[in-house]
């Protein structure tokens, strides 16, 4: 009659059930048969031909054969082929593809912990994908490219490496491999959290801008390493701590309990791990118990400098290395300098504009003139020809 059988391509994954169907829209009691790849006949209508646990019927009419193959691996994919028993013969083909699950990933080539300025190599392998498995890196939530090698076969191992010089900045950080594929609703993820050693960096940080006699300060020790330098050591002036009572140490903090002039001077704190030594220093200059409030008053086109008398409670977050009084010293000089200038500007244009030019007229000729009347006579502009003063009396 011409017709052929109908089927339909079949994809499952490894370890999967794939049902084969084969039908035909009419026919006259002719058996249909599937066979696969290696054209061993799986069943012949309703009668097995192949023994094998995993195939099994599902359905067998005149107009239909399904068979169920359980258990489905990867040396069962090929081509399929449905078989209408008519004189001659029709054949019709179905492709099983059997997708291969990707193992989870594994990282390797980190040993704990690693060095600031060490090269290492990190990498992610996943085994028994089919098609091959695609690999993907990320640092924390950024992604980052590594270099990916395809091993073929029936199935594939992945690998991809990442390769870096790592830094204080990677203390911490998680190095993420994430495998995807088709056969997968969601990545496989492996993440390694790396370990950084390096060398203590130190820094002073003090509780108050302007240390005054009398009051209670306390210096702080911040350590930044990894393994955490200790023990933190204080000096002052290259030598121990010259007054344990009133200097106290706890841990990183040095607090001097009363300031007094005596505690001037550089203090340093020292601390270590295995990767080195550091340290930090900070210059102590303690005020007098009271600052005087100081204000001048300028001219109206002048700004006003004000020195007031400083808090003396405690600012813990005051972080400045020197106390503000030298800025404000400096300032109010600047101050002074400007005006003084201003005022030498203004006094010298004024008297630039008031200067008068006074000049003696003596009468030319008057040296070779031998008495002083025919000097006057002989002067230039000639008084002679002058208008004269004239005086009425009444």
């Amino acid at each position: 009659l011409g017709q052929f059988p109908i089927t339909q391509n079949v994809t499952v994954v490894e370890g999967g059930t794939a049902n084969m169907t084969c039908r035909v829209d009419y026919n006259d009691n002719t058996s249909l048969q599937w066979s696969n790849p290696a054209q061993q006949t799986l069943f012949f209508g309703d009668k097995k031909a192949l023994r094998d646990h995993r195939i099994e019927l599902v359905r067998a009419t005149s107009q239909e054969l399904t068979i169920r193959i359980s258990d489905v691996s990867l040396s069962d994919e090929g081509q399929y082929t449905c078989s209408l028993f008519t004189m001659p013969v029709k054949t019709t083909k179905a492709f099983l593809t059997v997708l291969g699950v990707p193992a989870r990933p594994e990282i390797t080539g980190f040993t704990k912990p690693a060095k600031e300025r060490d090269v290492i190599t990190l990498t992610c392998t996943t085994s028994g994908s089919k098609p091959a498995a695609h690999i993907r890196w990320f640092r924390n939530d950024k992604e980052v490219h590594g270099k990916e090698v395809n091993a073929t076969g029936k199935s594939f191992t992945v690998r991809s490496s990442l390769k870096f010089e790592v830094d204080k900045q990677d203390d911490g950080v998680a190095y993420t491999c994430s495998v995807e594929h088709v056969s997968l609703s969601n990545p496989y993820l492996t993440t390694e959290v790396l370990e950084v050693h390096y060398a203590p960096q130190l820094e002073i940080r003090h509780s108050m801008i302007i240390p005054q006699e009398g009051q209670y300060f306390k210096l702080e020790c911040v350590s930044n390493g990894n393994p955490i330098p200790e023990p933190v050591l204080w000096f002052k002036d290259g030598g121990e701590l010259p007054d344990i009572e009133r200097m106290i140490v706890e841990g990183r903090e040095l607090t001097i309990t009363t300031l007094n002039k005596t505690d001037n001077g550089t203090y340093r704190c020292e601390a270590s791990n295995h990767l080195g030594t550091s340290s930090a220093e900070y210059t102590l200059f303690v005020y007098g118990g009271s600052i005087t409030r100081f204000v001048e008053t300028f001219p109206p086109s002048f700004p006003r400098v004000t020195f007031a008398k400083p808090s003396t409670s405690h600012n813990p977050n005051a972080l400045g290395q020197h106390g503000p009084d030298h800025a404000l010293i400096g300032g109010v000089v600047a101050v002074v300098v400007f005006i003084t200038l201003c005022l030498i500007i203004v006094l010298g244009r004024y008297l630039a504009r008031h200067k008068g030019t006074y000049l003696t007229h003596e009468a030319k000729g008057a040296e070779d003139a031998p008495d002083a009347d025919t000097a006057i006579i002989n002067a230039e502009g000639n008084h002679v020809h002058a208008e004269e003063k004239k005086e009425y009396f009444i």
